[in-house]
C-alpha cells in the first residue's frame, strides 16, 4: 500500500468520525478509530458497521449511542445483531430480518452489578435458623 493510500485512509477516518475533535472524542470513548459502511441500526440506537479492508474478526463492529456514555457492554446488542457480529449469519438483520415469534421476549441488557439489578424477595421462612447461644444465669 502506498503512502497516498494510507493518508487517504486517515482522511476517511477523520471524516467519518466528525473531524479532528470528533475523532479525538471517539478515541477517548472507545479506544479505536475505524471507517466503514453503515450496515444498520437497531431500536436501541446502536449502529453497526462493516469494512472488509480490516482483517476478519475486526471488520464488523458496533458503535453504542452517546446516551449510554461509558457504560456500554456487549449485553446491549440484541441477538439478531449478535448473530451478524459473530459471523453466524452473513446477512445483517437490516437485509434479512429474523422471523418474530409470539413467544419471543424483547431484548433486555444484563443489569448484574448495577443498582438496577434484580433482587429476589423470599416469602418463605428459612429452613436453617441461626444458633443463639444460651444465657448463663450464674
Amino acid at each position: 500500500m502506498s503512502l497516498f493510500q494510507k493518508i487517504g485512509n486517515i482522511g476517511k477516518i477523520f471524516r467519518q468520525n466528525g473531524g479532528l475533535v470528533g475523532s479525538y472524542l471517539k478515541l477517548f470513548r472507545t479506544d479505536d478509530l475505524k471507517w466503514g459502511t453503515l450496515v444498520g441500526e437497531d431500536k436501541y440506537g446502536n449502529k453497526y458497521f462493516q469494512n472488509d479492508y480490516y482483517f476478519m474478526g475486526r471488520n464488523r463492529w458496533v458503535e453504542y449511542p452517546l446516551s449510554v456514555g461509558h457504560d456500554y457492554d456487549a449485553s446491549q446488542v440484541p441477538p439478531e445483531w449478535h448473530r451478524w457480529l459473530q459471523y453466524i449469519a452473513d446477512e445483517p438483520p437490516s437485509q434479512l430480518p429474523l422471523p418474530k415469534r409470539k413467544w419471543m421476549a424483547d431484548h433486555t441488557e444484563n443489569l448484574s452489578g448495577t443498582e438496577r439489578c434484580y433482587v429476589p424477595y423470599s416469602t418463605t421462612r428459612p429452613k436453617v435458623e441461626a444458633w443463639v447461644p444460651p444465657k448463663n444465669n450464674l
